[in-house]
This record gives C-alpha cells, structure tokens and sequence, in this order.
C-alpha cells in the first residue's frame, strides 16, 4: 500500500492542510492587488439604489460577486469547518466549494465531512472539487455524493511536485478535461490552487471547450509551503513564490475576457480586492484560507455579519466608481504599478 492509499494517512494530509493554511492566516502579507490602483473621477451619475451586485458564471445567475473557495473536508477535523462554512454559504448566499473529494472515493467513511455542505445548504450553489488526474466516472460520482451544481477540477503540478506522496504523471490532465467539459450535464470550472495561469494554459482550456477559469494565483495559500512543510527530507522552500499572482494572471487572462467566465481567486482578503479583481476582469473573487480563518476566529455569526458587511462596502465602492452593474464595473479606469506594471509591460504570450 502505497502512501496515497493508506486511508489513515491520506486523512492526516486533510488535516495538515487545514492547519497549515490555518498557520498561513496568521503571517503578515503584502498583498499583490496593492499595485493596482483606481483612477478617480470627481463626478458621477450613479445612484446607490440602482446598484446592482449579481453576476453569472457556471450557467448560473449569482447575487453577489464572491464565493467560499474549495479547501477542505475528508476527516472528522475538517468536517467541522465544512459545516461551519455551509452554514455560512446558506446563510448569505456565498456559492461555496468542498476541498477536493479524491478521499471520499476511496474511504467511505469520510463522504459525511462533504455532505454536510448539502445538508445544510439544500438550495445553494455547490460546487464539488476533484483533481485533473480522474476520470469522468470519478467525476460522476463525486457530483452525486453531494448533488453538486458545478464540477472544479483543480490543477496543481507544482503542489503535486513537492508533496512526498504527488502524482509524478500530468500527461492525461487535459484529456481528462475534455472528457468531463463534453460529458456532464453540469457546468464545469478548472481552477489553479494558487500558482496562477498563463495565456497558453487558458488558449489550451479554451481549445477544449472550458468555459469558466478559476486563475488563483499566488499570494493567498501556499500549497508549495504547505507541502515542503510536511516533507522528511529535501527542502524544497526554494520554490515557495513560484507563479503568477493573481493580478498577473488577470493581465494574462485579459484579451479572453469575452471568450470564458473569468474567476479569481489567490489573495483576496478583503472587499477592496474583490473589486480590484472584477474590475480587472473577473465575474467573481474566491476566498479559501481566508475564510477559514474567519469561522476558526470569528465562529459562524460573526463571520455572515461581516460578509453581509462586504456586501454593503462593494456596493459603496461601486458608487465611488460610479458604476451599477458588474459588466459597468469591469470597465473602470485602472493602472498597475510596481512590480505589476512591470509584469504588464514586460509579459511574453508564449
């Protein structure tokens, strides 16, 4: 039995996740979203009460532009904060994601620490999570497990590289895409876990019929670090700032803004980065760690108060840009600056 098929210690890699990203909450960062900067205008013709947040990705109207990222879930530890974080989702609305399901194929006893986001969230957008590795009967079945509104296939080669029990194969990832985009009758969303895409990786998604591109870039948690921190031997922390952020990718993403929903996730901490990333293309901004971090702290009430609370603060933003609208918002003037600008002025297409 290899490590990935102990099912003692693949729960153990369910745990470390959640309490390594946890310890990640707790650094102090610079967020990369600071280099991107509004152009203010003094007068506008909008009105407040016309301000409208709904936006539509994944075949699906939403009412508000941000949802709970994938992160967690596949033992009796992470259970708790998957039912902490639907009651969060059914409470405000948020489209929320499991972590990846890959456990709950293999050891039955663990389904119940994903099913509890259905159970407590019967009427909301719920996204189910595998890797690109599986197969479209895979797929299936994890969509049935918690009659999933949406598949996120996530992709992680460098996560992959420096977990002492990753896959070393990636040759059929994208076949096995394909196959999932052109064979399930729910929408489809390929996402990154924090690394960022490229214009060739979304050419390349593009050219198998994706329609909905989650960039996650870096900046948020660090899966690279996560990994390293549980290895034995060689230290591989030297890669820890690989990828793009997720303004990069943004920028990257940009001339195929009309083509595919655009979703951004990777360092989005608050409601101005939620703006900056709409404004800079994206239909909706993903939280994973962060909002991690508010059930762990804040407890589930105080956690629906404050995101009511960004509800409200996007809205006043989007006054101060004079716009009502998500597509209006997508249109406002911005600049980069620093290392951003840099990238934006320096990026190859290959």
């Amino acid at each position: 039995m290899t490590l990935s098929q102990d099912p003692n210690l693949a729960r153990q890699r369910k745990d470390d996740h959640a309490r390594l990203a946890l310890d990640q909450q707790t650094e102090a960062k610079v967020s990369p979203f600071d280099e991107v900067r509004f152009i203010h205008h003094s007068f506008n013709q909008t009105n407040y009460d016309r301000i409208d947040l709904s936006t539509k990705w994944a075949n699906h109207k939403h009412a508000v532009p941000f949802y709970i990222n994938g992160m967690t879930g596949g033992s009796d530890f992470t259970k708790q904060y998957n039912e902490k974080l639907s009651l969060v989702a059914a409470a405000t609305g948020l489209p929320i994601a499991t972590g990846s399901m890959s456990i709950a194929l293999k050891d039955p006893n663990v389904i119940d620490s994903f099913t509890i986001m259905r159970q407590n969230n019967p009427d909301g957008f719920v996204m189910t999570n595998l890797g690109a590795h599986h197969s479209l009967e895979n797929a299936k079945r994890v969509i049935d497990m918690i009659q999933a509104d949406a598949l996120q296939i996530h992709v992680n080669i460098p996560q992959e590289v420096v977990m002492p029990e990753g896959d070393r194969d990636y040759s059929m990832w994208l076949k096995n895409i394909e196959a999932m985009v052109q064979e399930l009758d729910i929408p489809v969303i390929v996402k990154e876990v924090g690394f960022g895409m490229s214009r060739k990786t979304i050419q390349q998604l593009i050219d198998i019929g994706v329609e909905n591109i989650d960039v996650s870039g870096r900046g948020g948690t660090n899966f690279v670090t996560i990994e390293n921190d549980r290895r034995t031997k060689l230290d591989l922390s030297a890669l820890s700032n690989w990828g793009q952020t997720t303004p990069e990718s943004l920028i990257a993403a940009a001339p195929y803004q009309q083509q595919v929903n655009l979703l951004a996730s990777g360092c989005i901490t608050d409601f101005t980065h939620i703006v900056k990333a709409i404004a800079m293309g994206a239909q909706a901004a993903g939280m994973s760690g962060k909002m991690l971090h508010f059930v762990n702290e804040l407890g589930v009430d105080q956690t629906i108060e404050l995101i009511e609370s960004w509800k409200e603060a996007i809205q006043l933003m989007m006054l101060l840009l004079g716009v009502e609208t998500i597509s209006e918002l997508q249109e406002v003037d911005w600049y980069a600056t620093g290392n951003l600008n840099t990238f934006a002025n320096n990026y190859s297409t290959k």
